[in-house]
């Protein structure tokens, strides 16, 4: 363990940070690390995975009470770990019962339902991961394959956490009832209460043999890989559920959901704004002054504009319905294209001379924003 950062240094946040800043910190760092946007960097590759590492204990309310507690002992798959106890060795302990302490502290009414909760169906934890699209991905919408970390149930055991061949045994301790009755000196007097059994942690039953694949735990932590459908139109940040897909649930219960979050790739010609496209083309200054057919890149391919004669710099035209699909819905944004006027550089003595011709020979017709400036120059500066 001591070669591991802590993990708050890791994700890049305080102590006392909150659930929010824990989660936007982590987007952020596996954003800056994600394999996709790394290629071939091991070192990136290797921040990346404790990352992951980082955000699943921090990210567990459970998990980080343990490491805020006890350190990276507290989340170690060996962390309170009995060989007789079920579920020997488990990393992913049971939450503390309030209903509990009620029970040890009020004589024990109803005392069997802690018990009860222990062996109930539990819905397993949902679990993150990242997924980098290009522009046009984003906006045409693909298929991806995500890859990430989740717990399962053992399949040596079954989820038992019992090695194959053997079975979970009654616990002595209890009598298989997960509750033991002790006597508690009191104001009030003795009073005999339950509460919940320490030999088998409330559940009943014991594991003489622990599996050897999960260490008695019943769970291991596994990589997956799932194929999710990216929908057009989907835009950066934006999370896709795919359900089922979490950590397992317990006691039979239901696996938790897998949250996608899309980071889209920037283009180098086009920027979108709402699920419109904008993009910026570069005229001549002749070009602009006597009009000129342009060839527009579009998300469709390219299309053929005719720039209207004395386009000015700054001018915007609009070509209908080639921008992003409306997610979920019928539709999309349409494609804006800006004019820019390129000033020519390093001119020969020939073009210079030709230049100073035109503007010998331009009237202020010509120019009519500049003509307009100086006519208000005068104005203010007049005597």
């Amino acid at each position: 363990m001591a070669d591991k950062r802590d993990y708050y240094e890791v994700i890049g946040v305080p102590k006392g940070a909150s659930e929010d800043e824990i989660k936007k910190a982590y987007r952020k760092q596996a954003k800056k690390y994600h394999p996709d946007l790394n290629p071939g960097n091991k070192e990136a590759e290797a921040k990346f995975k404790e990352v992951n590492e980082a955000y699943e204990v921090l990210s567990d309310k459970d998990k980080r009470a343990r490491y805020d507690r006890f350190g990276f002992a507290g989340v170690d798959p060996n962390f309170g770990a009995g060989p007789t106890a079920y579920g020997g060795g488990n990393p992913f302990g049971q939450d503390i019962d309030i209903g509990d302490i009620f029970n040890s502290f009020f004589g024990g009414f109803g005392g069997s339902r802690a018990a009860r909760n222990q062996n109930s169906p539990r819905r397993g934890s949902d679990v993150e991961a990242s997924v980098t699209v290009s522009f046009e991905e984003a906006a045409k919408g693909c298929k991806k394959e995500v890859t990430y970390q989740n717990v399962d149930s053992c399949t040596a055991c079954s989820g038992t956490g019992a090695s194959q061949g053997t079975q979970l045994k009654s616990c002595p301790n209890c009598n298989g009832t997960g509750q033991v009755m002790v006597q508690k000196r009191t104001p009030f007097g003795v009073v005999q209460t339950s509460q919940t059994c320490d030999k088998c942690r409330g559940k009943g039953k014991i594991i003489e043999k622990p599996c050897p694949k999960c260490s008695g735990a019943g769970r291991i932590r596994s990589s997956k890989t799932v194929t999710v459908t990216v929908p057009p139109g989907i835009s950066q940040d934006q999370i896709l559920n795919v359900g089922g897909h979490g950590n397992s649930g317990y006691n039979g219960g239901p696996s938790g959901d897998l949250h996608v979050y899309v980071n889209v790739k920037k283009h180098p010609l086009f920027e979108r704004k709402g699920d419109d496209v904008w993009c910026e083309i570069p005229l001549t200054f002749s070009q602009a002054a006597l009009g000129h057919e342009v060839i527009v890149p579009t998300l469709d391919g390219k299309v053929s504009y005719k720039v209207h004669p004395g386009t000015q710099p700054g001018d915007v035209f609009k070509l209908k319905d080639k921008g992003i699909p409306h997610l979920n819905s019928r539709g999309r944004g349409d494609q804006y294209v800006r004019i820019t006027i390129e000033v020519p550089h390093n001119l020969t003595a020939k073009q210079k001379e030709i230049l100073k011709q035109f503007d010998a020979v331009s009237g202020t017709a010509n120019y009519t924003k500049r003509s307009s400036f100086f006519d208000k120059v005068k104005d203010i500066f007049k005597d």
